[in-house]
């Protein structure tokens, strides 16, 4: 049998301090995939340092105490889709910071919680109402004054970062359906193991070291960052849901914002400005429309009991 789970507490103070430096370890991932692909380690190498790296902290850490409790599962199918889909996101997210700011990259994943209230109607068969897709609508238009289509400034890599926040939004799903089901540890195991397995025929046959001391730095840190960001980001699912902790993502455009500029020259243009509130702001409508849908619910059944 899995070993006991802790179960989902009401914690809610704590869970938005756990995403809030989750999603600075997102950064510092984004960073160090960046520097290494600019420093011509293919993207396929730095996505399997990335995610090996990952699984061997966890196998190190927690493989001695747990043993094979470790790699026991209840939902075995759901973290294999879970592990796919954040490998999706990140091979995307990838290639697109080789040709794209990190502030362009950091916007357009703001989309992911458009995405995951259009995705909530065929996967979670809930309704969304008119004021809702506006929303969506409007965030996406804020997308497009970002990456502005037809102009010079537009580069392909775009639709990258577009499908990269999908792939996010189906494992944010995948990560509330498995809170108080596998551990946070057996979680983040098998999420290094499914993207290990996969992405290593792609990454050996071309493996580059690295060949400055900056690029071995990266080459380290890029995988410890990833076991504690998505440690922190799925131990904060137990004490918080999902439509609490949502809008705090939105903060990440500020490390986002202050790791384009600094490390990498890359100062946001007056179209981020523009375009990234207009984002935001849906995303944040859509949080709000969302909590007062289910405060009328709740108070239908307390009215109606």
């Amino acid at each position: 049998m899995p070993p006991a789970v802790r179960p989902i507490e009401d914690r809610r103070l704590l869970g938005i301090g756990l995403v809030l430096a989750g999603y600075f370890c997102f950064t510092v991932i984004d960073t160090c995939a960046k520097w290494m692909t600019l420093a011509g380690l293919p993207t396929t190498e730095v996505v399997f340092i990335r995610y090996a790296g990952q699984l061997i902290l966890v196998s190190a850490l927690f493989l001695p105490a747990r043993g094979t409790e470790l790699l026991r599962t209840r939902s075995p199918w759901l973290e294999i889709i879970r592990g796919l889909c954040l490998m999706g996101s990140t091979v995307a997210n990838f290639i697109a910071i080789r040709y794209l700011p990190l502030t362009v990259t950091g916007s357009i994943a703001f989309t992911m919680p458009l995405m995951l209230c259009a995705l909530s109607i065929p996967l979670l068969g809930e309704t969304v109402g008119w004021r809702r897709w506006l929303a969506i609508l409007v965030g996406f238009i804020g997308v497009l004054v970002i990456v502005r289509p037809g102009t010079s400034a537009f580069h392909p890599a775009v639709f990258l970062s577009l499908l990269g926040a999908g792939f996010t939004a189906f494992y944010m799903l995948l990560t509330r359906k498995l809170a108080g089901v596998d551990s946070v540890t057996t979680q983040q195991f098998y999420a290094g193991l499914v993207a290990t397995l996969c992405i290593a025929p792609f990454a050996v046959g071309g493996w580059t070291w690295p060949a400055t001391i900056s690029v071995w730095v990266a080459f380290v840190l890029i995988g410890v960052a990833a076991l504690v960001g998505h440690q922190l980001l799925t131990t904060a699912h137990r004490f918080a849901p999902a439509s609490v902790l949502a809008p705090f993502g939105y903060l990440q455009i500020i490390f986002m914002t202050a790791s384009s500029w600094f490390i990498f020259n890359q100062p946001p243009d007056v179209w981020i400005f523009v375009g990234a509130p207009i984002v935001i702001a849906s995303g944040f409508y859509i949080w709000l429309r969302e909590r007062q849908l289910a405060k009328s619910v709740v108070t239908e059944v307390t009215l109606t009991d």
